[in-house]
Formats: C-alpha cells, structure tokens, sequence
C-alpha cells in the first residue's frame, strides 16, 4: 500500500520538474546569501587568507568575519569590503546598470515594443 508521504513527495518532485521546464526560479534570497557566504570564504582560502589577515585587509572586524562564514548575515557595506579585498567590485556595480535596452531611432522603438 502507498503511503501518504510517498503520494505527497511524488506530487512535490512533479510540481518542481514542471516548474523547472517551464524556467520559473525556485532560488531565493536565501539561497543567494549563502552562495555569496561561500564564495568569500572560498576565495579567502584560495588567496591563502586567514580570517585575521582578510580583516586586515578588509577593515571588516575579525568577529564579523567569522560570523559571515558560519551563518551568511553581514551588512551590505561591509559584504562590499570583503569582496572588493577578494573579488572584482566592478561586477557588482554591473548589476546596478540599467537592463532597459537603449533606443536610438524609432525603428529600435518600434522593435522593442
């Protein structure tokens, strides 16, 4: 006899297999936050910095640090330090461009409408 959960996880696997052919997005904030907590830590272990030397480089206080890898929560400021000690702060900035597309005739308008 099938129980209960086997229905239920059945129906959860086909509304998620649906969801991902149809290019809807099950990632959340959530999941971003802890995405970008890996990556400062894995690009700190790559440039062989200890979490001492990262604050140093940082001005991010050691104890900040150390909370940012084991639990993802930081202020944004202070994420901008980590990254621009570890990472390039330019690609950060491309996220703030505009993604509306430039018109420069009215044919563009009329394509784009």
């Amino acid at each position: 006899m099938v129980t209960n959960n086997v229905i239920v996880y059945a129906i959860i696997d086909t509304i998620v297999t649906y969801l991902e052919v149809c290019m809807l997005s099950l990632y959340t904030a959530y999941d971003l936050q802890m995405d970008l907590k890996e990556f400062i830590k894995s690009a700190r272990k790559k440039d062989k910095l200890s979490v001492q030397k990262l604050a140093d480089l940082s001005g991010v206080p050691y104890a900040t640090i150390r909370k940012f890898e084991s639990s993802g929560n930081i202020s944004l400021r202070q994420f901008l330090m980590l990254y621009e000690t570890v990472g390039d702060l330019k690609k950060v900035k491309e996220l703030t461009k505009s993604c509306e597309p430039e018109f420069k005739s009215i044919e563009d308008v009329l394509r784009h409408a």
